[in-house]
């Protein structure tokens, strides 16, 4: 005979506070992470950055070929040698800028999160967003369970 959860109960044991861990201690953890967030969000940025100046890169490409064709060469010849293929910051295209973002300040901050979480939260992530969906949420009602159904 299968076990079944009861839907309205508190989270789940992933995301209940550990034993001895006070209030303070799991909103400075939760602030920690959400400031992670923030910098993930950037990142995303950065990747769309890093895509959208590639793409203009080869549109310029084609644009150039266009106006070649279209007679005017020497024109096209100087914004190719100008800006085709240029880099975006000094000696950089935008994967190498994507490329360090990622290996230093992205992976330190990562890493300090992580640590963070590891050392006062037994790992448990999201576990102050978990107290404020409890708190939230109407007990009982259809849309408001705290798990999702097995």
């Amino acid at each position: 005979m299968s076990e079944t959860k009861n839907l309205d109960e508190g989270p789940d044991a992933a995301h209940r506070v550990p034993e001895g861990v006070d209030d303070a201690t799991v909103e400075a953890v939760g602030g920690v992470t959400a400031a992670f967030e923030v910098v993930e969000h950037a990142r995303g940025m950065l990747y769309a950055f890093h895509r959208l100046l590639g793409r203009a890169d080869l549109e310029l490409g084609e644009a150039l070929d266009q106006l070649e064709a279209a007679g005017h060469g020497e024109l096209a010849d100087r914004v190719r040698a100008d800006v085709l293929g240029r880099n975006v910051l000094d000696g950089r295209w935008t994967f190498q800028v994507v490329e360090e973002f990622d290996d230093g300040y992205h992976r330190a901050f990562a890493d300090a999160e992580r640590a963070v979480r590891d050392e006062l939260l037994g790992g448990r992530r999201h576990v102050a967003e978990a107290q404020m969906k409890e708190r939230r949420r109407t007990h009982g009602r259809p849309g408001h369970e705290a798990l999702p159904p097995s």
